[in-house]
């Protein structure tokens, strides 16, 4: 793997291991949670409704996917076509990024990430970092997604913003030094939760969601969770407001 070389200081909040969260990317919004931390899609909140998720004790995660660009995206424009590369087959509406073009993106998700600060949220959720685990359309490698991840922190920290790594577990010892949190899909499911837990042992919060379409049996899921320090919801697919938490 690359050496990235790239640092800039953390937020001066952190998040803790342990912190209980919830994760709503598709409208309508239940900002009415018993959480520490909300992870919520920008476009679903106002500036108001950060401010008092704050003032009531709330950290707030703001997405952004970095790895593919939606056909709704306001900065749309901003791509050029070179840069877009196949539609992601789970999300019709999406297309890849190629992310080795740095002198393009960098400049890009440094305004969203500053749209993010400046309407109120603390962190960044950077969705789709698997690029080099799909059929992307572009020759990408785990080394680039290293190197392209690792400006993103400085970025983020250099706008006082936390950043998580969002799966990529295989990535976890390349990443976990630039990284604040990790946010994780189906660890428990897909058995891979393990594979990241040097997160909780770095001090640094596990956020799990497993979801409804699957077979889990959640109290079981729970257990583990505990066991492993790992603040695990169950939702669904589309990341709406009904949320199942554990014990």
């Amino acid at each position: 793997m690359v050496c990235a070389q790239f640092w800039a200081a953390a937020p001066a909040f952190a998040f803790s291991v342990g912190d209980s969260w919830d994760w709503q990317l598709t409208e309508p919004v239940d900002l009415d949670r018993n959480v520490r931390v909300l992870d919520l899609h920008p476009d679903l909140v106002t500036p108001d409704d950060l401010a008092a998720l704050r003032q009531k004790g709330v950290r707030t995660i703001c997405y952004v996917s970095i790895g593919t660009l939606e056909n709704t995206s306001e900065d749309f424009n901003a791509f050029p076509d070179d840069v877009l590369g196949k539609t992601y087959e789970d999300w019709p509406d999406e297309r890849f990024l190629d992310i080795r073009r740095l002198d393009v993106l960098l400049p890009i998700m440094k305004s969203r990430f500053e749209a993010c600060r400046n309407e109120g949220f603390d962190a960044i959720e950077p969705d789709n970092m698997d690029v080099h685990d799909n059929d992307s359309g572009f020759p990408i490698t785990a080394d680039d997604v290293v190197a392209y991840v690792a400006r993103l922190a400085t970025i983020a920290h250099s706008l006082d913003l936390g950043i998580g790594q969002k799966n990529v577990p295989d990535l976890t010892a390349d990443l976990i030094n630039h990284m604040d949190f990790l946010i994780a899909e189906s660890c428990f499911q897909d058995k891979w939760c393990d594979d990241v837990n040097a997160y909780v042992r770095a001090g640094k919060p596990i956020f799990d969601a497993e979801y409804t379409d699957r077979p889990i049996d959640f109290q079981e899921a729970c257990e583990f969770a505990a066991q492993q320090n790992i603040a695990m919801i169950l939702k669904d697919r589309d990341l709406t407001s009904p949320v199942q938490t554990c014990p």
